[in-house]
């Protein structure tokens, strides 16, 4: 017998595409989330993701850890959205005695110009988790990523100077179209998604700060445990560890020269400034 995970693609897709129809005829029955991962795009968000989706209180998605929902599916409605998720029965029984508590992740929520205000208008109670990375380093990291992935044909200095060109009135296009989907503004925005004041003001004035969690992916990596006792605790889960914290999705490559580095420091200081004065805190790539 084959397996699920040994089945050809075209098997896989149309079990989920099935299974999504199943889904969305039921949505009545099946959870929403009560948290949310919204942030950011390589800074650690699988590795975190995974972590907490091994706590026994805790139901992930049916297939991927992000719907994308709130950023490029919003169109389909919330009963698509609730379809991803488990039947609330079933849970139940598999997280008995405790509530579960459903979740996903999609890094693009917190940058994306209509998800958040979405997210607080379909869950008005949920919470957030935003784990925040040096954006000089995520910048790089995310140009390695959508190279690999063939979103992006240029080097890393050659597509952060298109960067501007290249999102030039991409926010009013999806402002005006909810139904529009931009690729530059998705996969090209290397220096405005490390911009993160801005983006975690927006959260504090949607949601408040009590509901709105803000991690450095440096503290996880260095020390997870207090960090993943934190998001416990904000969370109201039972404390439990998994066994061991790994590290996902990481691209190797070369570091990045002295000189571009120094450069990228220095354009982000002002911002990493704000977000230090927003938090009451330096974060964890500068202190």
């Amino acid at each position: 017998m084959i397996s699920r995970r040994d089945a050809p693609q075209w098997v896989k897709e149309a079990g989920r595409a099935a299974t999504r129809t199943g889904g969305r005829l039921t949505a009545g029955a099946r959870l929403l989330p009560a948290f949310l991962m919204v942030g950011t795009q390589r800074g650690g968000t699988t590795s975190l993701f995974r972590a907490l989706a091994q706590h026994p209180a805790v139901v992930q998605p049916n297939f991927h850890k992000g719907v994308h929902f709130f950023d490029v599916n919003y169109p389909r409605g919330l009963d698509w959205y609730r379809g991803h998720f488990p039947v609330r029965a079933l849970a139940e029984r598999k997280t008995a005695p405790a509530a579960p508590m459903a979740f996903e992740s999609a890094g693009y929520y917190m940058h994306h110009p209509l998800a958040p205000e979405r997210i607080a208008r379909d869950l008005p109670d949920v919470k957030l988790i935003a784990l925040l990375r040096d954006p000089v380093e995520r910048a790089y990291s995310a140009h390695k990523h959508e190279l690999a992935r063939g979103f992006e044909t240029e080097p890393f200095e050659r597509a952060l100077e298109l960067e501007p060109e290249r999102l030039a009135g991409e926010i009013e296009k999806i402002k005006a179209d909810p139904g529009y989907v931009s690729h530059a503004h998705r996969h090209h925005s290397y220096l405005d998604r490390g911009r993160y004041a801005d983006q975690i003001e927006r959260l504090f004035a949607l949601f408040g700060r009590d509901r709105v969690l803000v991690l450095f992916a440096e503290d996880f990596f260095t020390e997870p445990e207090p960090c993943y006792d934190r998001i416990l605790d904000f969370l109201g889960l039972p404390q439990w560890r998994p066994p061991s914290f790994e590290r996902h999705n990481a691209r190797p490559g070369s570091p990045l020269p002295d000189a571009l580095l120094r450069r990228l420091t220095d354009q982000y200081t002002p911002w990493d400034d704000k977000l230090a004065a927003l938090l009451g805190e330096e974060p964890a790539w500068r202190r």
